[in-house]
């Protein structure tokens, strides 16, 4: 039902079969509670019934999964935490009920000691939600949030007093059913209406407008609150058996650990699709912890002893956190002082020996479920509220504003991509970050096999190689090839040493063929190394350093590793990464360099050119348009897309740019450029200059990719481009369209006709993505409008209409349009010319149209003969301008 009413919201279409599911779902647990039967012991009924309900589980989580996340994309927050913290309970109770039914959960009291932790974390979290829902006037919401809160807390106090009869959650889930009926009713009405009937409750665009504004007034990360949420399950799982609520840790707890680790993995990445990369990192950080938490209550059914925890490690992931907070108080001080909690947790597991399994470590997890709960409700109001919560937003800001030393990024450009478009912010804290666990764990492996057991899979293979793969992703998604392909490369190392280690696969037998496989990895590296020397001195020390631990895997497979080796190359590589850390941290917070990277150790003409000089803005925005066309009028040069390849343009009434833009082409006394305007309009006070035969061609072709060479003229000094006139066409003709792209001629309008020539340097292909600008000419532009790939790799079709009046056209190039749709085109036009013919075989309207074209000769138009044009050169010699454009 809930999904049902969400995608009742804007897609009605889609209901029917969700509706059905849900249904489904809510009649099944509905008709065992009220007949009485404990939901503890549904599987006895019958096998079909329980893999009928753990199925519906699954189906619901997931289905109310992708709806939180769809609407949280649409700036609804109360709704996107509702579904995204139900659906965290149903997949978690779900495995819990596969756990009963497979007699995992046999001993009296397991199943009420695996179920009791989950249950009482949605039970306040949905209140909390429930609250803030009836503060912000989402009532049917509100009954949803509340009605499944009192349904998890019956539940609760069913399993430990059996006075406590099952008909008041039967009922909790009765008015689920009745409220999202009630909701889809009105969302349907609405829809068949065509919005003219909105029963009270269901109407979602009188919010829709305020969600928006707010929205764009700064970066919202509408999903913190789900990763808030996700702290306080796992921390109820330890300091419920702490406070005596369950009696003992065991597997069955383990399914809410696991599914508060994935879906905090799922929130660590929507947050940074929000733009928040401290966030981001913290909820990775976190997921690490849900993931080894429960992989150290798995752990006893192998090992006869509790595990142990690595103490060079957790002091190091508490540093972690430690920065990370400092870093997250210039956000919000309260954010900042909560990571505190996390630091006092790693603090504790590494002074206790048996880690999760201490009470030093459950008191902290208290501490943390407490002011989880808090951070939750204040997250929340803040979102919706008109009146804040105080958070101490700011309060550093201002401390840092007095100092002279550092400055905050802030702006427009916080979270740019290094080359284009990209949906997420950078990830390469988390990265860096990953590696310094990975290494740091890998301090311990000299130890015995149990002390290995407990490092490599939850702290080698999780933090190192799952989380790296993912900032790899992200990296790979802003444009950082390089840095992506490292990141994915030392993920897949830990990974397959890892398991491979902890499978114990390091045999005599095996030792040859991981050696082989650990010199490919190499080989791998050394090519990265390579690479990096053109990047940064600090990734060049980073992948040499990586090398060393390949080497250090190398040596212990053929068992020749000297003793200290491995150690001290996890030191070095754990050191440098730290570096990186601090330095991407400071990068992503302050302006200038107060921790570089360092420059290349190799420069290279072209390679990087567009690193610092270069603005690189998403076409996909109107701000973005906006602000290159400011860039234009002021005298710059920019890189942008069309609807065939990418050029470099200057606006015409700056002269000074356009010579600019004619001096940034190699060779460009050969490649004269061409004119660009949006309309006919732009052109009309010199309409009088041109013939109307060529004036309702130009008409009739455009906007499209045809350019015409038409005969220069008085027409062009209307352009405003004085002396540097002479750097566009040719002495006799110039080439000039309008382009059928929206974002260009949008521009245009902005600016006024432009000046084009194609972005790369003379000689080479044309440029058909925006990286390739970059590459090629991205220390001679201003800013690039970034569009990806070009919708075309082919250039435009280019027409002599020198001779037009005379019936004549010519081609020096077939491009896009092929050669008749252009005659066709033509001859179109021609029709309004070929009336009845006079005795000397001209129409009488062809006969005056002809003298007024005189009369425009007579004024400096004139026509250019075809033996004045420059001929089309091969491939390999290059092209002429206008056969470019």
């Amino acid at each position: 039902m809930l999904s049902y009413f969400s995608f009742c919201a804007d897609q009605p279409k889609l209901t029917a079969a969700l509706l059905t599911i849900m249904q489904l779902h809510a009649c099944v647990v509905t008709v065992a509670l009220t007949h009485n039967v404990p939901v503890a012991q549904l599987p006895v009924l019958s096998t079909t019934f329980h893999n009928l309900l753990c199925q519906n589980h699954f189906c619901v989580s997931i289905a109310i999964c992708f709806i939180g996340i769809w609407r949280s994309l649409r700036n609804a927050t109360l709704f996107s935490s509702l579904f995204l913290t139900i659906s965290v309970l149903w997949c978690g109770y779900g495995v819990v009920f596969i756990l009963q039914g497979q007699g995992v959960l046999n001993d009296t009291g397991d199943f009420r000691n695996a179920l009791v932790p989950g249950l009482l974390t949605f039970t306040l979290a949905l209140l909390i939600i429930a609250v803030v829902g009836f503060l912000n006037k989402e009532v049917v919401l509100s009954m949803i949030a509340s009605a499944v809160s009192l349904a998890s807390a019956h539940e609760v106090a069913m399993r430990y007093n059996t006075a406590f009869g099952s008909s008041a959650v039967a009922c909790n889930y009765m008015i689920v059913c009745l409220a999202g009926g009630y909701f889809a009713l009105g969302r349907i009405l609405y829809f068949l209406s065509k919005e003219k009937i909105a029963i009270p409750g269901t109407d979602l665009a009188k919010n829709k407008a305020h969600e928006q504004i707010q929205s764009t007034s700064g970066s919202m990360n509408h999903f913190a609150v789900t990763g808030l949420i996700l702290n306080m399950l796992s921390a109820s799982v330890f300091g419920c058996r702490l406070l005596g609520v369950t009696s003992k840790l065991f597997i069955g707890q383990v399914p809410w650990l696991w599914a508060a680790g994935i879906y905090q993995i799922g929130v660590c990445v929507l947050s940074y699709r929000a733009m928040d990369v401290l966030m981001a990192t913290f909820f990775g950080f976190t997921s690490i912890l849900k993931f080894a938490g429960g992989y150290c209550l798995l752990y006893p059914i192998w090992q006869t002893e509790e595990p142990t925890f690595p103490i060079p490690f957790l002091v190091v992931f508490s540093i972690l956190f430690a920065v990370l907070a400092l870093f997250l108080t210039l956000k919000s001080l309260v954010d900042g002082l909560y990571l505190l909690f996390y630091v006092a947790y790693c603090i504790a597991l590494a002074c206790r020996p048996k880690g999760f399994f201490e009470g030093g470590p459950q008191g902290v997890d208290v501490a943390i479920f407490v002011a989880s709960a808090l951070m939750t409700m204040i997250h929340l109001y803040n979102v919706k509220a008109g009146a804040k919560i105080p958070t101490g937003k700011g309060v550093m800001k201002a401390l840092v504003a007095s100092s002279s030393f550092l400055k905050l990024r802030e702006g427009a450009n916080l979270h740019a991509p290094y080359l284009g478009y990209s949906k997420y912010a950078d990830a390469e804290v988390l990265g860096y970050a990953c590696s310094v666990l990975a290494s740091f764990a890998m301090t311990v492996t000299g130890g015995t096999q149990a002390s290995l057991d407990t490092v490599v899979i939850p702290w080698v293979v999780v933090a190192g190689g799952i989380l790296k793969l993912l900032c790899g992703s992200v990296a790979f998604a802003r444009g950082k090839t390089l840095e992506s392909c490292a990141f994915i490369l030392y993920a897949v190392m830990w990974i397959i040493w890892g398991l491979t280690r902890y499978g114990g696969l390091y045999g005599t037998s095996r030792s040859f063929h991981t050696a082989v496989g650990i010199i490919a990895f190499m080989l791998f590296n050394s090519f990265i190394v390579f690479c990096t020397l053109f990047l940064s001195i600090t990734w060049f020390f980073y992948s040499l350093t990586f090398l060393l631990i390949a080497v250090s895997f190398l040596l212990d497979a053929i068992s020749a590793l000297p003793a200290g080796y491995d150690i001290a190359a996890t030191l070095i590589f754990g050191l440098v990464s730290f570096y990186c850390f601090l330095s991407a941290l400071f990068s992503s917070t302050f302006e200038g360099s107060c921790l570089p990277m360092g420059r290349p150790l190799v420069q290279l003409s072209g390679v990087g050119g567009g690193m610092t000089k270069c603005l690189h803005l998403p076409a996909r925005k109107a701000s973005s348009v906006k602000r290159i066309a400011d860039i234009l009028k002021n005298g710059g040069t920019c890189g942008i897309p069309t609807d065939t390849v990418y050029v470099l343009v200057a606006a015409c009434n700056r002269p000074d740019a356009v010579e600019k833009a004619h001096r940034s082409k190699r060779q460009a006394q050969e490649r004269p450029m061409s004119l660009w305007i949006s309309s006919l309009k732009q052109l009309e006070p010199a309409k009088h200059l041109f013939s109307p035969l060529l004036w309702d061609f130009m008409d009739a072709a455009w906007p499209s990719p045809i350019s015409l060479v038409i005969p220069r003229g008085e027409w062009v000094d209307f352009l405003g481009m004085k002396d540097s006139a002479k750097y566009v066409g040719t002495p006799q003709s110039v080439a000039i369209r309008i382009p059928d792209c929206s974002v260009t001629t949008h521009l245009i309008d902005l600016v006024g006709p432009i000046v084009v020539t194609s972005a790369n340097p003379t000689g080479e292909a044309d440029t058909t993505h925006h990286n390739q600008v970059y590459a090629k000419l991205g220390d001679k532009v201003d800013a690039v409008l970034c569009d990806g790939p070009s919708p075309e790799n082919i250039a435009s079709t280019v027409v002599d209409c020198t001779k037009i009046d005379s019936g004549n056209i010519g081609f020096f190039r077939v491009g896009i349009i092929p050669k008749s749709q252009v005659l066709q085109i033509l001859e179109q036009v021609q029709k309004k010319y070929s009336l009845v013919p006079n005795s000397d075989g001209c129409s009488t309207k062809g006969r005056e149209e002809h003298l007024n074209h005189v009369h425009a000769v007579h004024n400096g138009v004139g026509t250019a003969a075809s033996a004045e044009r420059v001929a089309v050169r091969s491939a390999d010699g290059g092209r002429e301008n206008h056969t470019r454009l």
